[in-house]
This record gives structure tokens, C-alpha cells and sequence, in this order.
């Protein structure tokens, strides 16, 4: 059974749980510029570069993976989301990349096997890849709207620097995640696909969308559901939404996705809404109560948290949709009579 299997065949008898914030939690740490440079001998201090702990602090990765799991967690996260040439250029950290992709991957994958031996319930790996500052359907210079910083094939080169190293480091999954530019995500499938040509085999994506206001679309302007029929193709093994917005402003979006994707519907919105002091109050109850409505209605096949959530979060949201049957995947034909486009396809 591949990984897309054993994901699918685990989804079928509950919702499953994923983890929450790394960035968070390394703040609470209060780690010290030594902590992030290590002995490495970066030229640009490291304080900020998360990522690069996989390399220089591997065990507070790894403690705060633990604690993700120990909370419940079916699919953990590698520390990668800026673990990308075009991130690691702020500081200096370029030729880092693969060997922080591969040690972040390492790390999950150990801890995933590890729980799974312990109890004989599959953990799985998802490598995260965020969607970098730069945007391909938008220019940064208002005078000049033709403008792009990156191309369409140089984007798709770094994702698919990081996807190989993450795939070297055993894990199950790519997560192309917070995706604010809908052309960004197509730059990470074309990545994967390219990867695919090169191992000869399936590299299954999850794909994550971000909205940037409240009536549901992204930067480049697409709603939830133009952005689903735009990613269909790649087949992912998840669709869904994170960050951005807390879970009481994301359900009426989870919603309509929930019903056209014919595929398993991965959630993790922030702790609520950060306060005047950018910091998230949202109680572990508060939010575990809202996706729980998620999963009583049947809208969610997997649920976490993002940006300001913590184990104790996902301890409460595993408790809060147990015993909840999982979210029924739509048949494509269904799926695409909901969304009024059967006579489209029928043309």
C-alpha cells in the first residue's frame, strides 16, 4: 500500500488529526543567535531562520514534533516552510537548502516511525513548502505592472530543489501550503510532476490555499472554488485551507469546498484572530469547539492548526472530533453537478 493508499484507507474510519505551529513554538523557546547559527559559519546572523534548526538545535525539532504527536497528530510536518533558495537568500543560507530539507525530513519520518511501532497506527509525513515573497501573477512595482522578480521556470527549479530534498528525507507527502498566488501552486506541482520524471514513481501532493479577505479569495484573486478547479489536475491527495483566518471565519469557505472537492479535505486555520500586539488568544477549547462543528456536519477529513495554535490545541481538537465519522468524499460527477459544470463538461 503507497503512501496515498494508506492515507486514504486511515481517513475512511475517522478524522484525522495534523499538527500545528512550529514557528510559534521555537519563539517560546527564546533561542539565542548561537542556537540558530551553530558552527556553521554562516556569514548573516540566523536568528528568525527557523528552518535552519533542523541543522543547528535538531533536538528542539524534534521536541516539538514529539509533543505534535504525543497530541494526537496523524500527519506531522517537516520545519521546512522557508526552507527554499529564494527564503534562505535573507540570509545567506542558500547552499543550506537540501541539507536542511533532508535533516527537517529525517527528523519527522524517525518520530513518525517511531509512533507508529508504538502503537500500530500509521503516522504520516507531510514536507512542507511555503510559497516564498515572490508572486508570479502580480507585479511589486505598481508602475510597472508587467513586471515579475521571478519567472515561471525559476520557481518551479526551487520548489523542485526542495521537493527532491524532502522526498530524500523520507517523507510521504509534498505540501504545497498557504498558497497566496494561485500560479505559485501550479510552479510546485510542475516541480513535483518534474521529480516524478526523475524517480519514476508517484510523489503525492497536498495543497494548501490561503485567503487574504473575508469573501473568500486568495491574492491573485481566485475564490476556493476557482482555485480547486485550477489544482484539480494534480490529483492531491488533500486540497483544504490554512492560516490567514481563524476557524470562525473560515467555515463558510471550508463549506464550499467541502462539498465540490473530490478529495480528502485537509483544514488548519490559526488560533483566531491575532490581537493589536500580533499575538493569538485563542484558547485551546475555542477553537477545538468551532472545528468541531467541522467535523458534526461533516466537512473535514483532517484538522490542525496554523500560526499561533500549540499542542494543547491539538490535543483539544483530537479529543473534540472523536468518535465523528469523516467527512464523505463527493464523487466527481457530484462534485462537478454541484459546481453547475456537468453541461460544460458534457460540451
Amino acid at each position: 500500500m503507497n503512501a496515498r493508499e494508506a492515507l486514504n484507507a486511515a481517513a475512511s474510519d475517522r478524522v484525522l488529526i495534523f499538527d500545528g505551529a512550529f514557528g510559534t513554538q521555537i519563539q517560546n523557546r527564546k533561542l539565542t543567535e548561537a542556537d540558530y547559527a551553530g558552527d556553521l559559519g554562516l556569514p548573516a546572523d540566523q536568528k528568525g531562520n527557523n528552518d535552519i534548526l533542523a541543522l543547528t538545535r535538531p533536538d528542539v525539532i524534534k521536541d516539538i514534533t514529539r509533543a505534535y504527536l504525543d497530541a494526537g497528530s496523524d500527519v506531522i510536518s517537516t520545519n521546512t516552510f522557508s526552507a527554499n533558495s529564494i527564503s534562505q537568500a535573507d540570509y545567506a543560507a542558500e547552499d543550506k537548502v537540501a541539507a536542511i530539507n533532508i535533516a527537517s525530513g529525517r527528523i519527522a519520518r524517525a518520530l513518525a516511525d517511531e509512533y507508529a511501532a508504538r502503537d500500530g497506527r500509521p503516522r504520516f509525513v507531510a514536507g512542507a513548502i511555503g510559497p516564498t515573497n515572490k508572486t508570479l501573477s502580480l507585479s511589486p512595482d505598481v508602475e510597472d505592472p508587467g513586471f515579475r522578480e521571478i519567472s515561471f521556470d525559476e520557481l518551479v527549479a526551487v520548489y523542485k530543489e526542495q521537493a527532491a530534498a524532502l522526498i530524500e528525507g523520507g517523507v510521504d507527502f509534498i505540501l504545497i501550503e498557504t498558497v497566496f498566488d494561485t500560479l505559485n501552486a501550479k510552479a510546485g506541482v510542475m516541480a513535483v510532476k518534474q521529480l516524478e520524471t526523475d524517480l519514476g514513481r508517484e510523489v503525492p501532493v497536498m495543497i494548501s490555499m490561503t485567503l487574504t479577505d473575508l469573501s473568500g479569495r486568495n491574492l491573485s484573486g481566485h475564490t476556493v472554488e476557482a482555485f480547486w478547479y485550477a489544482l484539480r489536475h494534480a490529483k492531491p491527495v488533500t486540497i483544504g485551507l490554512n492560516c490567514s483566518f481563524g476557524a470562525d471565519q473560515l467555515r463558510p469557505h471550508v463549506q464550499v469546498l467541502s462539498a465540490i472537492a473530490d478529495t480528502l479535505l485537509m483544514v488548519y486555520p490559526n488560533a483566531g484572530l491575532p490581537n493589536e500586539l500580533g499575538e493569538y488568544d485563542e484558547l485551546p477549547g475555542t477553537t477545538a469547539g468551532l472545528v468541531q462543528q467541522w467535523a458534526a456536519n461533516g466537512h473535514a477529513n483532517i484538522l490542525g492548526g496554523c500560526c499561533g495554535s500549540s499542542p494543547e490545541h491539538i490535543k483539544a481538537i483530537a479529543d473534540a472530533v472523536a468518535g465523528f465519522k469523516p467527512r464523505a468524499v463527493p464523487r466527481p460527477d457530484a462534485a462537478m453537478r454541484l459546481a453547475g459544470l456537468e453541461a460544460f463538461v458534457a460540451a
